[in-house]
């Protein structure tokens, strides 16, 4: 049958079985707007603050569900409006789709009002993307579109739609998706064989899990793959729930601010096998002085990470949740009760501790107790989110969003969003300092506009704290512009807003804010107040080692 380019995007959208969309509409998506109108019933659209509102929430949408999520914007400033959500979609490879409109064709590259080549401005962001100057190519192109975003390391992808192009008419024929089929050819007996022997043979294993074992679904499968050679388990920020963080073996984060039990592990072991990470420089440290005493065994989906920061002893490419189906076959069940003794005894020695009072790790620890560990937690970016990664334990993956590695700050009220739009059902709270949350407050308009019962935890210092954390340790404290002055009254904002606003300010307090905040069903902003000068520790500083950390 013959359709616009608009009712194809739409029939396009129905056959990769979208249900929701975030956006906001202007001039060069006016006849895509006017074709949602018209599919509300089938396609439900969430109409943000702002576009970058609607890239974090269709990021926290996929990150939550494991679906791809799918924003849409006008073209010049909508379309760069959505660079930094993007952007942050990229670093932590979640699939997404973003959908621009632009300038007709014949008007491309001539400098038109609200043109941008945003094609080449996402390029080194995206997967990959495209610009559809002929309405016979739209519906392939969306279909490939989707596929590339999911197919193994995921991914953002951009389609540039001109505005012609969702006018114009051609033949559409409804097809059924391609299916995702996961990377194995790489994984051969030989390779599965001498990771074996390098497992066998080691008396200190320890595994470092990152986001590509919550990307894969494969958290199962770790937790028996480390069961059975009795190795403790350290985790990425991004790798957070692929192993419960209330499971013995589980030593903390590792990295800048991991725990002082994971960082010593890894620099103690003799094998390290790191899952599904890409070794960030936060994590590493200085990389001369990273797990120097260890094999190391990298297993990982992108050949690309392979040697990129690390050199590794061997290495398994391949989907991770189909490589530890096959070794958890394969190896024996090992006994390391020495090593996790040893383990154990850093863990008590060292556990995570903090003042009394009024503190953010108190609040995110008992925001934990309350919810025990169930509720999705999306955060912005500073001292609030360690906090997140160091005193909440997350039981299973897809239950902590955040921006890992582009460290965007106003990314978690936007996430917040997407994530309870895809999962009504489970309670979701965003934890913001007050710097990042500025950023994006806007939004909670949207919470309001739809009844979205997110409560958001601003953890307000008055200040921002990661920054004034590195001038008091590094600079002097030459408090350069970091302080947030005039204090800002988050009950009247939420009030302004038609949410609910609360202000703790006592540590006994706590409890009862945060119970009545989750109980109301509504909008909630707990408003946190605490000192301007506590600390995220354990900190390793620039150019240290990972076991060289910094505890007061």
């Amino acid at each position: 049958m013959e359709l616009t380019g608009a009712q194809i995007l739409m029939e396009c959208l129905q056959e990769q079985n979208v249900d929701t969309v975030f956006g906001f509409p202007g001039g060069a998506v006016l006849n895509i707007y006017d074709e949602l109108y018209k599919y509300d019933s089938k396609i439900k659209h969430i109409l943000t603050s702002h576009e970058q509102g609607a890239s974090h929430a269709a990021d926290g949408y996929a990150r939550s569900t494991g679906k791809v999520g799918v924003c849409i914007a006008t073209s010049g400033p909508g379309a760069t409006n959505l660079v930094t959500g993007i952007a942050t979609a990229y670093m932590d490879s979640i699939p997404m789709v973003a959908i621009t409109g632009n300038v007709p064709v014949a008007l491309l590259g001539k400098d038109s009002f609200q043109e941008v080549d945003i094609a080449g401005i996402t390029m080194p962001i995206t997967k990959h993307n495209y610009i559809v100057k002929d309405v016979a190519d739209l519906a392939d192109v969306i279909r490939e579109a989707f596929y590339v975003a999911k197919e193994g390391r995921p991914g953002p992808v951009l389609i540039d739609i001109p505005k012609d192009i969702t006018s114009n008419k051609t033949n559409y024929t409804y097809q059924k998706p391609k299916e995702i089929v996961r990377r194995i050819e790489h994984i051969t007996n030989e390779v599965l064989d001498e990771a074996k022997k390098l497992i066998d043979q080691c008396e200190k294993p320890f595994i470092f899990v990152g986001g590509g074992v919550v990307i894969s679904e494969a958290h199962e499968e770790l937790t028996k793959f480390a069961e059975k050679i009795q190795a403790p388990v350290a985790c990425s920020l991004m790798g957070m729930g692929g192993i419960s963080g209330e499971h013995e073996l589980y030593t903390g984060m590792l990295g800048m601010h991991g725990s002082k039990a994971s960082n010593l592990g890894v620099t103690q072991c003799d094998l390290l096998i790191v899952i599904g990470s890409r070794f960030s420089d936060r994590v590493i440290g200085n990389s001369t002085k990273f797990a120097k005493n260890a094999q190391i065994l990298h297993i990982d989906i992108d050949p690309a990470e392979v040697n990129k920061n690390i050199q590794t002893h061997h290495y398994i490419i391949g989907d991770i949740k189909e490589v530890l189906q096959r070794l958890n076959t394969r190896i024996d069940s090992l006994k390391h009760d020495a090593w996790l003794a040893e383990i154990n005894e850093l863990k008590q020695k060292y556990s995570m501790k903090y003042e009394e009072g009024l503190t953010g790790q108190y609040v995110i620890e008992k925001l934990c107790e309350i919810t025990k560990g169930d509720a999705i937690i999306s955060t912005e970016v500073g001292q609030h989110q360690m906090w997140t990664a160091q005193y909440y334990k997350f039981k299973k993956p897809q239950l902590f969003l955040t921006s890992g590695g582009l460290g965007t700050m106003g990314y978690g009220m936007g996430a917040s969003i997407g994530a309870k739009v895809g999962n009504p059902d489970i309670p979701v709270i965003n934890i913001a300092g007050d710097g990042s949350f500025r950023m994006n407050l806007n939004e909670i308009l949207t919470a309001v506009r739809y009844n979205l019962p997110i409560v958001v935890v601003v953890i307000n210092n008055n200040v921002l704290g990661m920054v004034r954390q590195w001038q008091t340790i590094f600079y002097e404290e030459r408090y350069a512009y970091t302080t947030l002055n005039p204090d800002l009254d988050y009950v009247k904002l939420a009030e302004a807003f038609g949410a609910v606003g609360m202000n703790v300010t006592e540590v006994d307090q706590v409890e009862d804010a945060l119970k009545t905040a989750l109980g109301l069903g509504r909008p909630v902003i707990v408003n946190c107040v605490i000192n301007k000068d506590e600390k995220v520790y354990p900190m390793v500083a620039p150019g240290a080692g990972i076991d060289e950390l910094i505890t007061e």
